[in-house]
């Protein structure tokens, strides 16, 4: 082939391999356009939903109720809030993550968003992958309770009574791998307490039991406590934050009874599925930390029990991931299973 034949060939080559790249250049441009129109889209473009995993008239309900308003006022679009009760708010976390509609989003607890799959393998959503983190909304302490008529004189005294007990005491929750047991199973592990664990529907059978002496303690919401102690119907031992709450700050906290480095909380936040766009996400993290700080919801969600937060998306992120290596660690530790 002579040299002539060579360099037309190259030449050829060469005009294919610019018209090549200017294609992908132009077809790369065209996708960052599309991309950052439809970052620039209006959102919503019609009602919003927010799942809650309990039934009406539940905390999560009650949260989930008391921020739709406010943030139907903020987008200029309906928030319905719908229930789809069942294994512990995991079935509607379900939902939320496999959500596309860019338009379904989740109240939810501490579990459906750290530890739900490490109870049980088959849960069909992964919190830390298919869950987006919006806000942590409100945190709580647990109060730990026992029988009104518990033995002794102080709180230090229950605890060597506890002790002495061994697994003659029992303890209730509101089921196996409630925060409510779980967070007993540490408080083991802190105190050298072995009392049995006996699960329970909710948290009114376990004060039901609690007082009519089938079981010697249990950790509670603070506001559930409160109301038995003030009836004299239980006994407040100690609350689970490193001091006192202001939720409940006639109760000494547990490290004020020798029980060092325990904190145990309850929350409840908002997310939606993993694949909804950062720009919502940065959106709605915004909006609901905003809401929440307001004063009148600060003072309804106290009444419900909650000490309002209102993070942003890498707040709750961050939370979501420590909650998890430290109940994920009690779970691994005591072999804690939900079949």
């Amino acid at each position: 082939m002579s040299n002539h034949v060579f360099r037309k060939a190259a030449l050829i080559v060469a005009i294919a391999a610019v018209a090549t790249a200017a294609f992908a250049q132009k077809s790369t441009s065209a996708s960052a356009k599309a991309a950052t129109a439809a970052a620039a889209a209006p959102w919503p473009t019609r009602p919003v939903k927010i799942m809650v995993g309990f039934p009406g008239g539940s905390t999560p309900d009650l949260v989930a109720r008391a921020i739709a308003e406010p943030l139907s006022k903020a987008l200029g679009q309906p928030v319905i809030v719908e229930n789809r009760p069942g294994a512990g708010g995991n079935i509607a976390a379900d939902i939320v993550a496999k959500s596309t509609d860019q338009h379904t989003l989740g109240v939810m607890i501490n579990g459906n968003l750290t530890i739900a799959r490490l109870l049980n393998p088959k849960t069909p959503y992964d919190p830390a992958k298919d869950l987006a983190p919006i806000s942590l909304i409100g945190t709580a302490p647990l109060v730990l309770a026992a029988p009104a008529n518990a033995p002794g004189a102080t709180s230090q005294d229950f605890l060597v009574d506890a002790r002495n007990a061994g697994n003659k005491w029992s303890y209730g929750s509101p089921g196996i791998g409630t925060v409510g047991h779980i967070g007993m199973e540490l408080f083991k592990t802190k105190t050298n307490i072995d009392p049995v664990h006996v699960p329970y529907p909710g948290n009114p059978q376990v004060v039901t039991a609690m007082i009519g002496g089938q079981i010697q303690l249990a950790l509670l919401p603070p506001a559930l406590v409160t109301q038995q102690v003030k009836a004299g119907k239980l006994r407040a031992i100690g609350v689970t934050s490193l001091g006192r709450s202001p939720l409940a700050p006639e109760i000494p906290s547990l490290s004020e009874s020798g029980v060092s480095n325990f904190q145990l909380e309850i929350w409840t936040a908002m997310a939606g599925p993993s694949t909804l766009p950062k720009p919502i996400i940065a959106k709605l993290s915004a909006l609901v930390s905003e809401i929440v700080r307001t004063p009148e919801m600060r003072q309804k969600l106290y009444a419900q029990g909650w000490q309002t937060v209102g993070s942003s998306a890498e707040g709750l992120a961050n939370r979501m991931k420590s909650d998890t290596n430290l109940l994920g660690g009690i779970i691994m530790m005591r072999n804690i299973k939900v079949d």
